[in-house]
């Protein structure tokens, strides 16, 4: 576990590079690429392994972190922040376009990639955005959707949040969906999945980069928590562990109660 930190350091600033970890191979009667998680702690505390379908090899990075020991509450704390950095973006893009919102064609070339158009199927760092150039404010959720929320617009990336204890089986693996696949999503009826990504657990699928499902969402309830930033390959270890590092330490301050964070390391 990352110990909890005295002092924050803002996402606006880079950190010094951190060491790259490394993934390891598994087989089964399908071949994945499992993250390298499944120490003895991690299986004890009932965290899956996550994995990346080979179709999607050297096309989509993922970071994963889980979290525990949360304690959700209003987000004020995180709002002192938040409140400024939504009014900077705001002001920096008035009158713009979303096109012209610095490193936004990033997330949009993980959709590009498999063929998705981000124009029509936003990732969920462009539905925020939208909402703040647009003038409109942000909806407040929870201290823990908030502060992912907050992470998510820092980096410009989509990043999924899940609550692990209705994540079923021991691991979980991001794929294409297929014809007919979807869930209830969050204030949705349905989300279509077919050729787009989604995270899949024993029970079906739960999440994506656009928009993750009733089943596994965050609640006041939510003790536990998996995290997956999404990126595309374009997006360098060095980077997307810089990011890992910094959403740690902004759920660690923000996250609500004092929550423990593991950083899992990268899949690819």
């Amino acid at each position: 576990m990352i110990a909890r930190g005295d002092t924050f350091v803002s996402p606006l600033f880079a950190l010094g590079l951190l060491p790259e970890k490394s993934g390891l191979l598994y087989c089964y009667s399908i071949i994945y690429f499992f993250l390298d998680c499944t120490d003895e702690a991690a299986l004890m505390a009932g965290q899956p392994s996550v994995a990346i379908d080979p179709e999607l090899g050297g096309v989509v990075r993922l970071a994963v972190l889980y979290c525990d020991n949360i304690e959700i509450d209003n987000g004020a704390k995180l709002w002192e922040v938040f409140c400024p950095f939504c009014s900077e973006i705001s002001s920096r893009y008035q009158g713009k376009t979303i096109s012209a919102v610095e490193n936004i064609q990033t997330a949009r070339e993980l959709y590009r990639s498999i063929g998705v158009d981000p124009t029509r199927n936003r990732p969920s760092s462009e539905a925020l955005t939208r909402r703040l150039i647009k003038g409109k404010d942000l909806y407040r959720i929870n201290s823990l959707v908030d502060t992912i929320n907050y992470c998510s617009l820092n980096y410009m990336l989509p990043l999924g949040l899940y609550d692990l204890d209705n994540v079923q089986g021991s691991s979980v693996v991001l794929r294409k969906g297929v014809a007919d696949e979807g869930y209830a999503g969050i204030g949705k009826d349905w989300v279509n999945l077919e050729g787009r990504y989604s995270m899949f657990d024993s029970c079906g699928p739960f999440g994506s980069p656009t928009a993750d499902s009733d089943r596994t969402k965050i609640t006041s309830q939510t003790g536990r928590a998996l995290i997956i930033i999404f990126a595309p390959w374009s997006v360098s270890p060095e980077k997307l562990t810089q990011h890992s590092a910094l959403t740690a330490e902004t759920v660690m301050n923000y996250g609500g109660g004092s929550p423990n964070v593991h950083e899992a390391g990268l899949v690819q």
